[in-house]
């Protein structure tokens, strides 16, 4: 994984010193909180609704133990003994005091962490596939490129104050593990003419009180030009981007309203115009940042044979929560954070605790950040796989449930979110303790929850999405059909009227009912069957029937 070099130690160092000024002046009153906002966002501190919460950047999802037991610390010390991971492969401390988060940004920059761009009008933390670098259907690790894209965009002075915040992701797989449809700009890493490596550039995606996939601008981009290809995406952005409605400032809507051509043809223009500048990639410098991504030591040798006695609960998780690595003898494991009943993506000091042993002890110490709120093991000996289970099952981490109805995606919504409409999290541990006894027979299914419009939970992407709206002072949820965020994106689409925080658990467990009475054979995935079938047999079981 990539290591500071002096101008990342002293850029972060420098940061940590400006905001410690910055707080003691708030707490002195010498700043006003209208005063103090932008300062506090531009550091990854919001206002929620009963504290200050700190986002920390995980940039691309990758972590080391090290890092790993210092969030640990981190929880302990100064929150409430545990973490929130988040969609944007980020991790939430939820209650920190305002003057103890100088001292939790210095700690964190002791081990080549920090809070910059994770929040405000800015070019946010880049996201990756969190199987990059061991999944054997990549052409190429991908985080390479994401980390020349961080350091590239990191206090870029054109693009610090942009029209709205701008989210990009990148992948490598013709599976798209990083929902690069619904980004500002997603980067698919490929093959092209000639053989050598290059990007398929979407832009114009997002979710929110707009949803809109992301059009397709260029399919064939090569490496060497990916930064100046990027600034001309932000700069046409920039130039035209709203500022006069942050509910049409992001570019999504600019695609949308002036269309994908014209768009499309305005960057190539402006590409044309700086592209042999100093913005393009030498192959030395993607080689150099490349090398600090280098595959680890993997052991060449065959995976032994276990000798040990038929553990039906382990093999069910090895079913679900291991995936196929590129290197023989080896997998990739996925820890979940969504226990039967649990509440999504959060992790305990002691739990970030093992996941850092285990990472030291059998993953090559490294850590990844799904953007699903779960947690990868990226390189594990297939022989150590039961002690692996072991260990997380001793510390309530062990539920195979990767990809199951349980593995439900929700945001923390009105417990904690200042901008919600109703709460996300009980309603996932109801439906999560409703699906479970049959989650197995129900296979594959993609759960979101969103408590309000900003779609946090990507509920638009939802197998089953569930946005959270508030209806004459009451909490009230609509329920949406039919949405993914992979590589055959689609947008749920509202089924109608919604139901009380009661009424949508029985509404999600009807939508069940019918896949499960409505579906050619066990084999058939929900996605299927709901394009096979269309919304009216669900929506009758919603609404017409008894």
């Amino acid at each position: 994984m990539y290591r500071y070099d002096e101008f990342d130690a002293e850029f972060v160092r420098q940061r940590v010193a400006q905001f410690r000024d910055q707080v003691h002046r708030r707490l002195a009153g010498e700043l006003t909180e209208d005063e103090f906002r932008p300062l506090r966002l531009m550091n990854g501190v919001y206002l929620q609704l009963h504290a200050y919460m700190l986002r920390i950047a995980v940039p691309y999802g990758t972590l080391s133990s090290r890092q790993m037991r210092k969030l640990a610390h981190i929880a302990r010390t100064y929150d409430k003994g545990y973490g929130h991971f988040t969609t944007r492969q980020n991790l939430q401390f939820n209650w920190p005091r305002l003057e103890d988060i100088p001292d939790i940004l210095a700690e964190l920059a002791e081990i080549e962490m920090h809070a910059i761009q994770t929040s405000g009008n800015c070019i946010r933390n880049v996201t990756a596939d969190h199987f990059a670098g061991a999944t054997a259907d990549e052409v190429a690790d991908p985080r390479p490129y994401a980390e020349i894209i961080r350091q590239w965009s990191s206090l870029h002075p054109e693009f610090s104050f942009l029209p709205r915040k701008f989210k990009v992701a990148v992948t490598a797989a013709e599976h798209d593990r990083a929902a690069i449809q619904v980004h500002d700009i997603g980067l698919h890493l490929k093959r092209i003419a000639g053989g050598g490596l290059g990007f398929a550039v979407w832009v114009g995606g997002g979710q929110g009180r707009t949803p809109l996939l992301a059009k397709k601008i260029r399919d064939d981009l090569p490496e060497a030009d990916l930064l100046s290809y990027l600034e001309a995406v932000l700069r046409v952005y920039n130039l035209h981007g709203r500022r006069d409605n942050k509910y049409k400032a992001r570019i999504k809507i600019l695609v949308h309203e002036v269309g994908a051509e014209p768009f499309a043809a305005e960057v190539e223009a402006e590409w044309r115009r700086i592209r042999d500048g100093a913005l393009k990639l030498p192959a030395e410098e993607i080689g150099r940042i490349d090398a600090y991504f280098a595959p680890p030591a993997f052991d060449p040798r065959p995976a032994r044979a276990e000798l040990r006695l038929p553990d039906r609960a382990f093999e069910r998780w090895a079913a679900r929560n291991t995936h196929t690595h590129k290197q023989p003898g080896y997998a990739v494991v996925t820890i979940s954070l969504k226990p039967v009943g649990g509440i999504p993506g959060d992790a305990s000091a002691a739990q970030m605790d093992v996941v850092a042993d285990l990472a030291e002890r059998h993953s090559f110490d490294e850590v990844r950040v799904s953007h699903e709120q779960n947690l990868v093991l990226p390189h594990v000996r297939i022989e150590d796989l039961h002690a692996v289970y072991a260990a997380l099952k001793a510390a309530g981490l062990a539920e195979g449930n990767a990809g199951l109805a349980t593995d439900i995606i929700a945001c923390p919504g009105l417990d904690y979110c200042a901008l919600a409409n109703a709460r996300s999290i009980p309603i996932s541990q109801r439906i999560s303790e409703r699906l479970a006894p049959r989650q197995d027979e129900i296979g594959d299914l993609k759960i979101k929850i969103s408590g309000c419009i900003n779609a946090c939970g990507h509920h638009h992407v939802g197998h089953i999405g569930i946005l959270g709206v508030e209806k004459r002072g009451e909490e009230h949820y609509q329920l949406l059909l039919g949405g993914s965020g992979s590589e055959d994106a689609s947008l749920a689409a509202i089924t109608g009227p919604g139901f009380g925080p009661e009424g949508i658990v029985d509404a999600v467990e009807k939508v069940v009912d019918t896949y499960l009475r409505l579906r050619t054979d066990p084999g058939e995935p929900f996605l299927a069957a709901y394009g096979r079938l269309g919304p009216a047999p669900f929506k009758e079981a919603l609404y017409v029937a008894a």
